[in-house]
């Protein structure tokens, strides 16, 4: 089979488009790369529903957190301490065993009974578990920039007539994302890297259809040589994780671009003499 077949064939199985049973021989380099590639899908889908939803959380658990109101406050307190407090995998399994269990116990609410066997596949589960455990981490990121955000900027709103909503929105939302752009970029390089833990969680891949760690782990149980598949995968990681790091670089330059000096590109100046 040729390398265009393979990419015909399974560039697109992880998502169901393609051939249905996975190669039993052969074992090609390039049958490799490009069912791990496919499975990449998974991991992006993984983390940018994740990162897209769990800003939003984050944003609004920041200001519970900051809230002089108690009702508002100790909630968001408590679920930041629980999801950054625990391992990340626990909560996967937490998660997959509460919802397992939830439905053969029948739990009546209303008059009606919860259905959480959907909430048992990966792309689902594991995908809730995910959003919350970034909500937490990122709320505390927001957090501590909000609580930076400079006095002076604040009363020059109010000079200006600025209140509530709107003097959140153009004055101290940006200026809170200006300051807790670089440690973000961290955490969404990070969850994306956590995309990985899925595979070993116990939430189940769906006939065959799992993630690029799902793929490299085939390919090594059946070669019986790891040091195929799993740098193959590690090479699909690092060339997305550049791709983040230049689109959240670019979110930073577009952030502070009234900063003197922001628009400037960073070059390589070698000291070749003293």
């Amino acid at each position: 089979m040729s390398c265009v077949q393979t990419i015909q064939d399974y560039a697109l199985r992880s998502i169901g488009y393609g051939e249905r049973l996975l190669p039993r021989e052969g074992y090609d380099l390039c049958q490799q790369a490009v069912l791990i590639g496919s499975g990449l899908i998974w991991n992006l889908y993984f983390a940018v529903l994740a990162l897209s939803v769990g800003f939003f959380i984050a944003t609004g658990l920041a200001l519970a957190k900051a809230s002089a109101n108690p009702w508002l406050r100790k909630p968001a307190n408590a679920f930041i301490f629980v999801f950054r407090g625990s391992p990340l995998f626990i909560q996967f399994f937490i998660a997959y065993e509460s919802l397992v269990l939830l439905p053969r116990a029948g739990i009546d609410v209303l008059g009606m009974t919860i259905q959480t066997s959907w909430l048992t596949r990966a792309w689902a589960g594991a995908l809730v578990v995910l959003i919350l455990n970034t909500a937490a981490y990122s709320a505390q990121i927001f957090h501590g920039a909000l609580m930076s955000v400079p006095k002076g900027e604040v009363e020059a709103a109010d000079a200006y007539g600025l209140t509530g909503w709107k003097r959140f929105r153009r004055i101290v939302w940006p200026t809170m994302l200006r300051l807790a752009w670089p440690s973000y970029t961290n955490e969404a390089i990070f969850l994306f890297h956590a995309t990985t833990l899925v595979y070993f969680s116990g939430f189940p891949a769906f006939q065959q259809k799992g993630d690029a760690l799902y793929y490299a782990s085939y390919f090594a149980d059946r070669t019986f040589n790891p040091f195929v598949a799993y740098p193959i995968a590690a090479a699909y990681f690092i060339a997305a994780t550049l791709a983040l790091i230049w689109l959240f670089g670019r979110v930073n330059r577009r952030l502070n671009r009234h900063l003197p000096g922001a628009t400037s590109r960073v070059r390589y100046r070698p000291q070749l003499m003293r």
